[in-house]
């Protein structure tokens, strides 16, 4: 009887502070991508709305998507967690076959015939290797800790993103996909000396790319002439350095309080990619510091409701499974925000559930519906 009455009493959770977070980041997002778009979409395609529809279409989708793994246990996916890193592994060499799709000069997407839709394959790494990480660090158990089970973890997503950086050129993807990796390792393993001498090292490495690309190498090429931009942003105002000028343009004429939703400047063919990487410059243009902490603040709550869900996880698979798209989140919200506001040097990159980018938002919405599978099987007690 005891047991029964406790088993009447225990309850499910569900987290619907993160759903609403999910969701009011998802509609502010359509909104502001209407506004930062609509003037270069009726000169491109003659309709205001093209990039809203476009992104609204990849919301809904993932959105279904998301309610749809929501509901199933997350150790099902445990078992596609190999298959998942071979295929992502395989399918990221498309982009170099005829079903690839070139944009702004570089070959990322994919075309998928049958829905009429262009697949990113880095964003379907980014999820394999968080469902492959997440079950690799639960079959090495204490193994992680040790220096050879360290190495080891930090090898596994480097074949991924060598080929996301060397095949699609897309440094920023490669990037994420080690910084998620890292930070899964990074909550598995308690010894964090590793680490620090790892981030000494990378800063180190860093600081001499730096100093020889300001030395006049020209080892790095491409590479090298954002950093002198990022270094000097007034160098070349009419070519490397007009994207950063024109965001810094639009984040300091919008004061406070902004100059009203709908009313940036820079979006009139000044700035460009305006409803994706420099969104952020929009809503600070449009919206103000004011505007511009509160989005920050959200994401703050939303990483804060994951941590939660994370320390209460029923198992370790689940646990990490929500480190690795809290890690994915964080990282690429950072990294938009400081390569728009010049803290550091310029990559592509979107953010998250607000930038333009129909892959982006449906995956990201899948790695919540896993956040949302994992929540759902916490179970409350009263005892």
């Amino acid at each position: 009887m005891s047991l029964r009455k406790r088993k009447e009493q225990s309850e499910y959770f569900f987290d619907y502070s993160l759903l609403f977070i999910v969701l009011f980041l998802l509609g502010f997002g359509l909104v502001m991508i209407y506004s930062a778009s609509f003037y270069e979409a009726i000169q491109d395609f003659n309709d205001e709305a093209y990039y809203l529809k476009k992104q609204l279409t990849a919301s809904i989708i993932g959105i279904v998507l998301m309610i749809v793994v929501a509901n199933i246990p997350y150790h099902f996916w445990e078992r596609f967690a190999t298959l998942g890193y071979v295929v992502s592994m395989a399918i990221i060499p498309l982009v170099l076959t005829p079903l690839g799709v070139e944009s702004h000069g570089a070959r990322r997407w994919i075309n998928i015939p049958v829905v009429g839709l262009n697949l990113q394959p880095a964003e379907v790494a980014k999820l394999c290797m968080i469902l492959f990480l997440a079950s690799m660090v639960c079959k090495m158990g204490k193994n992680v800790r040790t220096m050879k089970g360290f190495l080891f973890m930090l090898a596994l997503p480097l074949p991924v993103a060598l080929e996301v950086y060397l095949i699609t050129s897309n440094l920023s993807s490669a990037i994420i996909i080690m910084g998620i990796s890292v930070l899964m390792v990074f909550v598995a393993s308690p010894d964090y000396k590793k680490f620090v001498l790892m981030a000494a090292a990378v800063l180190a490495l860093a600081a001499v790319v730096v100093y020889m690309v300001m030395s006049g190498s020209d080892l790095f090429a491409f590479r090298g002439s954002r950093i002198k931009a990022w270094l000097d942003p007034e160098s070349d105002p009419t070519h490397t350095t007009f994207q950063t000028l024109q965001g810094l343009y639009a984040i300091g004429s919008g004061g406070i309080w902004g100059k009203g939703l709908g009313q940036s400047m820079q979006k009139l063919s000044f700035l460009p990619e305006a409803q994706n990487d420099m969104i952020f410059s929009i809503i600070c243009e449009e919206l103000g510091l004011f505007g511009a902490i509160a989005i920050i603040l959200m994401f703050i709550m939303l990483l804060w409701r994951m941590m939660v869900i994370a320390n209460n996880a029923p198992d370790l698979f689940g646990a990490m499974l929500v480190v690795g798209v809290m890690g994915h989140i964080a990282i690429q919200a950072v990294l938009n925000i400081a390569v728009v506001t010049n803290t550091i040097p310029n990559t592509g990159i979107s953010l998250p559930f607000i930038s333009y980018g129909g892959s982006s938002v449906m995956f990201l919405l899948i790695e919540v519906g896993l956040v949302l599978s994992v929540a759902k099987r916490i179970q409350l007690k009263e005892l």
